[in-house]
């Protein structure tokens, strides 16, 4: 047995050791529908019924599938839908370096060419916050709503970017190799529930892809580039609903998105 398929026998032995995982996070594991944004596709999943649609961000370098644990619950109330950025999860590469500016854009033409219906409730984490905004920003009145977790702001980047940076770089080597490198496992958060099977084998996978290191070290590479991009978008919410939570739980993180909702016209 080489050393990728055991390092994901022993995902899936601890997987199975948790929990029950929350309700249709299998569907999260793979590709569901694949929108053309110009010439590559991005992955989304969209469950439930209702408006204003709620629409998620996940962290820098990693996938839709991690807001696993708050989808469903927010889904037994209105439409709510994850995606995965370029390069991460179930969609293509990048093709262009990893910005705020460029996923927003490309958050655009997802909704556009999805035909999802405005408005939007956005949930952000991190760095998603910083898309979450720039999106909301630009996006001329479609989104009413904003929930920030753990938000990264313009003017605070991270003080270990450049440290994360050189791992994701050697991370990216070690893919280019097909070797598994120490410290290169998807990382855990506190925003997803419980592991199941398919989402750990599926993240086992993806920390083994080349494409997946090369878009998590664009958008760390790009963090100043998107720093400078969110302070000339930069302008007051006015009387928009933001919420802003500073720890990732799932039950805080559903309870302020329930918050929001109630506060839409």
């Amino acid at each position: 047995m080489n050393h990728f398929a055991l390092s994901a026998a022993l995902l899936l032995t601890v997987a199975a050791a948790h929990a029950t995982p929350p309700v249709g996070q299998d569907a999260l594991a793979g590709a569901q529908i694949k929108v053309d944004v110009g010439g590559r596709k991005l992955n989304m999943y969209c469950t439930g019924k209702g408006s204003p649609t709620v629409l998620f961000e996940a962290d820098s370098g990693r996938a839709g599938w991690d807001w696993s644990a708050v989808l469903p619950e927010v889904a037994k109330r209105t439409r709510a839908c994850v995606y995965d950025r370029a390069g991460i999860g179930a969609s293509d590469p990048i093709m262009r370096a990893s910005t705020v500016a460029n996923a927003s854009k490309d958050l655009n033409f997802l909704i556009k060419n999805a035909h999802l219906d405005a408005p939007f409730v956005v949930v952000g984490a991190g760095y998603g916050a910083m898309v979450a905004q720039h999106y909301a920003l630009r996006s001329r009145g479609a989104v009413t709503g904003l929930v920030l977790v753990d938000a990264m702001h313009e003017d605070a980047l991270p003080a270990d970017r450049a440290t994360n940076l050189e791992a994701a770089l050697a991370c990216l080597n070690a893919a280019e190799q097909g070797k598994t490198g120490a410290g290169c496992a998807y990382p855990a958060t506190t925003i997803n529930g419980e592991i199941g099977p398919r989402l750990a084998a599926a993240q086992a996978a993806q920390s083994a892809r080349p494409t997946y290191w090369r878009a998590r070290a664009s958008e760390l590479d790009s963090l100043e580039t998107s720093a400078s991009q969110m302070r000339a978008a930069r302008k007051p919410f006015g009387d928009m609903p933001v919420s802003e939570v500073a720890h990732g739980e799932p039950a805080t993180i559903t309870a302020a998105i329930m918050e929001v909702l109630d506060k839409q016209k």
